[in-house]
């Protein structure tokens, strides 16, 4: 008895059980494009739909709400954060700038300076950092005057009447400009405020009493401040081109510029830009297909 015990406990003993084989992850290969990011949700969700049972749960529409409402608000607090660094930022650089433009004669001046008077100081150095344009939409200065269109930027540069061209000096660069006569100092002499296409420039002498110097942007669909680093800076929030010209302009240069002013003026009067428009209609379109989703705790702009 006692054998035939012992080998029924050995029959008995369980197999050991083989390891279960993990399935292979499938990737996902469809790329964004920026300017339909409903479309690579929709791949994404078809995706998940056929190599997942996610779906199939009931809490699966509140769960993509939620984590779509998680997303827009860490979006909207980033966006807030670079938006609060950008004011301290300009108000750093205006109260370094108002330092050094009129620094206190003695530390009692800073002592006795009260925070609204140096709040009232910074508005006023952040205003007067930008000019207001000439008819031209550039600016007027003392040794020479600038106008520019978005592809071209024109300086006169007066000298004596009865001026030759063979004692005239300019050398245009890239990124650098240099003009003046020989034997002199240079009238202006600096790096340019974005680059120029040297080979589509030229200069000429008007009248023997002004130099015209033409300059073609390297990117004609942006604004100049300044023809020269470090000189008094147009605003460019009050640069308009003349409308009769805009008929001169290609389809797409001239949508373009359309559509730059009418950006300026949305933000000047506090509206949302063209582009800010578009994102809410994809979002209205979004919540239009997508019924069975929960956008009642949602927060748009």
């Amino acid at each position: 008895m006692a054998i035939l015990s012992e080998f029924e406990g050995e029959e008995q003993q369980p197999q050991q059980q083989k390891p279960t084989q993990t399935p292979t992850p499938k990737q996902f290969t469809t790329s964004l494009d920026p300017a339909n990011p409903l479309g690579f949700l929709q791949s994404a969700f078809e995706f998940v739909s056929t190599q997942s049972h996610f779906f199939a749960n009931d809490s699966s529409e509140k769960e993509v709400a939620n984590l779509a409402k998680n997303f827009r608000e860490k979006y909207k607090a980033e966006v807030e954060k670079k938006k609060k660094e950008e004011v301290e930022k300009k108000k750093k650089e205006a109260s370094v700038a108002s330092s050094a433009a009129s620094p206190p004669s003695s530390v009692s001046e800073i002592k006795d300076a009260s925070p609204m008077e140096e709040d009232k100081d910074e508005k006023e150095t952040a205003k007067s950092k930008y000019t207001v344009p000439n008819k031209g939409n550039g600016l007027d200065l003392e040794n020479y005057s600038w106008v520019q269109s978005l592809p071209e930027v024109t300086v006169n540069v007066p000298v004596p009447p009865g001026t030759k061209s063979r004692f005239i000096v300019c050398e245009i660069k890239k990124n650098h400009l240099k003009v003046g006569l020989k034997g002199q100092p240079p009238i202006i002499d600096g790096e340019l405020f974005k680059p120029v296409k040297p080979d589509d420039c030229f200069w000429s002498l008007e009248d023997q009493k002004s130099i015209s110097i033409l300059l073609t942007k390297h990117d004609p669909m942006e604004w100049w401040k300044c023809v020269v680093k470090g000189e008094p800076e147009v605003d460019t929030q009050k640069v308009e081109p003349e409308s009769s010209k805009l008929s001169d302009l290609d389809p797409e240069t001239r949508s373009t510029v359309e559509k730059m002013m009418f950006d300026q003026r949305q933000k000047q009067m506090g509206l949302p830009t063209s582009d800010d428009m578009q994102k809410q209609e994809l979002m209205k379109k979004f919540m239009a297909e997508h019924p069975e989703m929960d956008f009642s705790k949602a927060k748009f702009n």
